[in-house]
């Protein structure tokens, strides 16, 4: 015999919805207090991003395999990430993918060079996206003072950035 499913009225609904939004908010205050409190390490891990790039990108167009140093870059900003993370909230999945992607590229003479573009853009890309983040952080260190119901849109890709939007 099949259960029926019991429905929920409205105010069930309602309750459940605005208890799921307080616990994203306290995960954003949270996020919010990790980001103040390391504020210094997201600055310097910028920094060693600008210092960088231009280089990487430049292997780029150069076709040269030192493209794949970027993949440190990678690594490290996925770590970080992971180690500012609100009680452990996981990292939105298409930016997983980006970076898996580009952590998943290994140079190899015979296979990478016919297939360039396909090899090492994933890297470039994930560089990006690592550095994007880091720098709507520093806006939300520097002009938030607790995680806002009213999102700029940078601190809203920072909370998608651990799927709290």
């Amino acid at each position: 015999m099949a259960e029926t499913k019991q429905k929920k009225t409205k105010d069930e609904v309602l309750a459940e919805l605005n208890a799921a939004f307080k616990q994203r908010l306290e995960l954003g205050h949270k996020l919010l207090a990790n980001i103040k409190g390391h504020r210094a390490e997201i600055e310097g891990k910028l920094a060693s991003i600008g210092t960088w790039e231009p280089d990487i990108v430049y292997r780029f167009y150069h076709h040269s395999f030192k493209v794949f140093d970027g993949k440190r870059i990678v690594e490290s900003s996925v770590k970080f990430f992971e180690e500012l993370s609100p009680n452990g909230a996981a990292l939105n999945s298409w930016y997983k993918t980006i970076t898996d992607e580009a952590l998943s590229k290994e140079f190899d003479w015979d296979k990478t060079n016919p297939i360039w573009l396909e090899e090492t853009r994933p890297i470039l890309e994930a560089i990006w996206h690592s550095r994007y983040f880091l720098e709507q952080m520093l806006v939300a260190a520097d002009t938030l003072e607790t995680a806002p119901e009213i999102l700029p849109y940078g601190w809203a890709a920072v909370l998608y950035l651990y799927d709290l939007r």
